[in-house]
């Protein structure tokens, strides 16, 4: 019992010492504070523990097999890259850990300074963490990679090589296919001229199961191709008079091609001022004609080659009245009317 009581007394005591020294510590402290405030200077702030707890707690947590975690490249060898994890050891990615893209450059593809996820793989007995990316692209790019299809978002990607009915490219490191039919608004003959290329593309299928992941560059130039369209369409103008290709011959009227890619339809009522049963009696494919735009409503544009005429028509009669007026006086030479219509083209 006596030994017990000797440890509790130098045990109060050393704790006595301690209040001693801390309150030591504080009044030099508060001496420096207020020598700085005589002198107007700002007092030195000191960081208490507290403010360094999650920063201590973070670098010596443990890391387990498994976990994924976030770091930033330090270092890059011709084997392998170096990892900072913010913990109280490093972590390395051996080059083979680095990427499924069988073009994948260790010197050219990395960045030091660049954030990375990674999973742990295992432990040195030097207690470094070996790493591999990989292993975390498989559960964090399918992620993305469904979110994206998802929200619609457009990716730019680089053709690696062409297969059977279309090519491979790499999205967030997962292997991915673009069907021959995906690649352009047009048909393509040959996928393989397209390896090498930058395309944009969205996402149309992915099944994290069987690891299928589909692309589409069509689907962007589509809906680029419609924004335009749409863009010059807005800048058309109603009763503006224009010529233009008969491209498509239906039984209700005519599609005719007035430029920029737009095209409207003659309906078979303003083709011509008779009456006709059919549009090609009077109209055939490839047959350029003049007429006027009526009306563009919900990206449609109206066409009419009866009103084109009327416009031309109206254009001669006033030619005809200007030189009739012209010669009216009866100081000019006397011409009749069909002399003045002579040439004149209706």
């Amino acid at each position: 019992m006596d030994d017990v009581k000797k440890n509790d007394e130098a045990a109060i005591m050393e704790k006595e010492e301690l209040k001693k020294v801390t309150a030591a510590e504080d009044s030099v402290v508060s001496a420096e504070e207020a020598e700085h405030a005589k002198e107007g200077a700002p007092a030195e702030v000191i960081p208490s523990m507290d403010e360094f707890k999650n920063e201590i707690d973070h670098s010596f947590r443990k890391l387990n097999v498994g976990d994924i975690v976030e770091g930033t490249i330090i270092g890059v060898s011709d084997t392998q890259v170096t990892v900072d994890l913010n913990s109280y050891s490093e972590g390395i990615i051996p080059i083979e850990e680095l990427s499924n893209d069988p073009k994948f450059s260790i010197k050219a593809d990395v960045e030091i300074g660049t954030k990375v996820s990674a999973t742990v793989l295992r432990e040195t007995r030097e207690g470094v963490f070996v790493l591999s990316l990989k292993a975390a692209d498989d559960v964090l790019a399918w992620d993305k990679l469904e979110a994206a299809k998802n929200e619609g978002t457009i990716e730019k990607i680089k053709v690696n090589e062409a297969v059977k009915g279309g090519v491979v490219t790499f999205l967030y490191g997962i292997r991915a296919f673009i069907p021959a039919s995906q690649l352009a608004l047009q048909y393509v003959e040959d996928p393989a001229t397209f390896v090498g290329k930058e395309l944009e593309v969205v996402i149309t299928e992915v099944d994290r199961e069987k690891k299928k992941l589909i692309l589409s560059a069509k689907n962007v130039l589509r809906e680029k191709a419609a924004e335009d369209k749409k863009t010059r369409i807005g800048r058309l103008q109603k009763g503006i008079i224009t010529t233009g290709t008969v491209e498509k011959i239906t039984d209700f009227g005519a599609f005719v091609n007035i430029g920029e890619g737009l095209s409207g339809l003659v309906h078979i009522s303003q083709i011509s001022f008779k009456r006709i049963k059919a549009v090609k009696e009077v109209l055939k494919e490839g047959d350029t004609v003049t007429v006027k735009v009526m009306d563009v409503k919900d990206g449609k544009i109206s066409l009419s080659i009866k009103a084109a005429l009327e416009k031309e028509e109206e254009a001669v009669e006033d030619a005809v009245d200007d030189v009739a007026e012209e010669y009216s006086d009866g100081e000019g030479p006397t011409t009749s009317l069909g002399a003045l219509l002579k040439g004149l083209k209706l």
